[in-house]
């Protein structure tokens, strides 16, 4: 076991290396000059020139990224160029509400999925079958956006159900802070549901099949015994695999989720940031998030091994 988790840690090193590489490159080839926005319309080149000097723009792409790549390893992702205040400390002004979001997100997502993915392919072929298969569609062909912009304006705005944008921290309330939670959740999640329910169902058609499942249901097990111990267990490791691949897919959904219903996370930052080329902000998200994705990944490759043993000797 040791082992298989030894292997895994040994594998993230080249991942974050190249991501590095990846991030530092795009942003700095990328047509456009931060130096030239800071120093505003009506610069001179000489003032221009001035400011690429103090801001290290000037220096060759390979020093650039040594001196990045250095302090991002001790843990410095360095100052913003227009705020002048360490983009550490503005990822951990607006870590809040994005970690919020996205916990509530995919709890929301996950609890309904796998109900609904359960109940599906047990009752295989049936009405409630074809409706959540057709949810499921629905829900991964339609944008966040829309959904988002189709909440606010029936259950927000017409209903007054709950607020239609904005952020409460949890120190001012549960309440108050779930009741800000549940339109974005909801418009960001389906997406998820949709995903999720579908593997799930794939899943367990195809554990409700094997022939333990046939033997348990003749020696007079109980439907909900058999469904959750039983079938769900076996059928885990694809639907924990899909949860995994939803946690990148709601990285880009919470940008978008974010800007929809005003809510002042990270998502928001680098919106700003990417309109102002700030590179230093917009380097060290895309660095947190990927670090976060491996992360996320690395616990579910664990995971395996605990439900099915075989993998850790593969």
């Amino acid at each position: 076991m040791l082992s298989y988790i030894l292997r895994r840690l040994l594998g993230v090193i080249p991942v974050m290396v190249v991501v590095g590489v990846f991030v530092f490159s795009l942003l700095h080839l990328a047509p456009g000059d931060p130096a030239a926005i800071i120093a505003g319309d009506n610069a001179t080149e000489a003032s221009i020139a001035r400011i690429r000097a103090s801001l290290g723009l000037d220096r060759p792409l390979l020093e650039q990224f040594g001196k990045w790549a250095w302090a991002t390893v001790q843990g410095d992702l360095g100052v913003s160029m227009f705020s002048n205040v360490p983009v550490t400390e503005l990822v951990q002004q607006r870590m809040g509400p994005t970690f919020s979001l996205a916990f509530t997100t995919m709890a929301v997502a996950v609890i309904i999925a796998v109900t609904l993915g359960v109940l599906a392919a047990w009752k295989a072929g049936s009405l409630l079958d074809r409706a959540v298969m057709g949810l499921a569609v629905t829900g991964f062909s339609v944008p966040v956006f829309v959904v988002g912009y189709i909440m606010v304006y029936f259950i927000a705005l017409q209903w007054r159900w709950l607020p239609v944008q904005g952020y409460t921290p949890m120190s001012e309330g549960f309440w108050p802070w779930l009741r800000h939670l549940i339109l974005p959740s909801f418009a960001l999640g389906l997406a998820y549901v949709a995903l999720i329910a579908r593997i799930t169902r794939a899943s367990m058609l195809e554990v409700l099949a094997e022939d333990y499942i046939r033997t348990a249901s003749a020696k007079g097990v109980a439907t909900m015994p058999m469904l959750l111990r039983h079938a769900l267990k076996n059928a885990a490791v694809p639907i924990i695999t899909v949860i995994g691949i939803g946690v990148a897919l709601l990285i880009s959904g919470v940008v978008i989720t974010e800007s929809v219903f005003n809510i002042p996370g990270i998502g928001r930052l680098v919106v700003d940031a990417i309109s102002r080329r700030d590179y230093p902000i917009i380097q060290g998200v895309m660095i947190i998030f990927a670090a976060i994705y491996v992360l996320i990944n690395l616990v579910i490759d664990i995971s395996y091994s605990f439900i099915d043993p075989r993998i850790r000797y593969s």
